[in-house]
């Protein structure tokens, strides 16, 4: 079986999807597992199968290890690459918001982070900003950041993480009044943006949906169909922060791309896992 043309090919991995997400997905589904390290073959080779040369993966990689993402490691006489404590933390906190989603109910309340930082010390405004945005925080006035408030303690845990718990204050608390809190979550979220992207998703990957297509399909075409896949839905949880459905739109385009990515996840995972340590475990042949 040949995975639909749509998703998981090796055009649209390399079309649609940035390199340095594919390699994280890469070290955070099988890199974990294996001692924390790939090897150059390995991730060379996986790569490959995703549609990406290996002038570009190396470039990618050069450009992670500055970040210091990734770190170069030998093992055995053989070259390779492992994730840095930093990134390891971020993708544990991870595994929780893409494979064990809740969504917040209203009785839920709110967490809100307060932060105010010296004029000589802008750059930790910016950091804080950055890392409230990624953690799905809206912005409701200067300084002021607001997410269900289910998300209390992965906000608290990230601040710390990340040395600006010193400049921030939390708060946890219901909304009380004034006016429509679902016309304010509409104003501190982007929502019609957050509708494309669960469209765009939909439309790029329902075609995977049908488990008897997969019936006789090779395991390196379904890791061809779930890495890209997963790599796409990864930034998802963090764009949506499991905002209550009773504040959203009728027909919330999240809860359909969410139940699709359960569904992909549990048709293509095993299979994928199973050619990517054939290839890790066997070497490039």
């Amino acid at each position: 079986m040949t995975a639909p043309a749509r998703s998981g090919t090796p055009a649209a991995a390399s079309r649609d999807t940035r390199h340095g997400p594919l390699i994280t997905t890469l070290f955070g589904l099988y890199a974990r597992g294996e001692a924390n390290w790939l090897s150059v073959a390995a991730l060379v080779r996986l790569m490959s199968d995703l549609g990406v040369e290996a002038p570009a993966v190396r470039s990618s990689v050069s450009r992670m290890k500055r970040r210091g993402t990734l770190n170069s490691v030998r093992q055995e006489g053989r070259a390779g690459y492992s994730l840095a404590d930093s990134a390891l933390g971020t993708l544990a906190e991870g595994d929780v918001r893409i494979f064990e989603r809740v969504r917040a109910t209203v009785d839920d309340g709110w967490v809100l982070v307060v932060f105010s930082v010296p004029e000589t010390e802008r750059e930790k405004r910016h950091e804080l900003r950055t890392c409230l945005t990624r953690l799905g925080f809206g912005n409701t006035a200067p300084g002021v950041w607001i997410a269900p408030g289910n998300l209390a303690a992965e906000a608290r845990r990230t601040l710390e993480r990340r040395g600006l718990s010193g400049y921030a204050d939390l708060f946890c608390g219901r909304h009380l009044a004034f006016g429509d809190l679902r016309s304010k979550v509409s104003a501190w979220w982007d929502l019609d943006e957050l509708t494309r992207m669960y469209t765009d998703f939909l439309d790029r990957h329902a075609c995977l949906a049908d488990p008897s297509s997969w019936a006789r399909a090779t395991p390196r075409e379904a890791f061809r169909a779930y890495v890209p896949m997963l790599t796409e839905w990864r930034r998802l949880p963090y764009r949506d922060p499991g905002i209550p459905l009773a504040l959203l739109p009728s027909g919330w385009k999240g809860s359909t791309a969410g139940a699709l990515f359960g569904e992909l996840d549990g048709i293509l995972k095993e299979r994928a896992r199973e050619h990517a340590l054939d290839v890790i475990h066997r070497g490039v042949r």
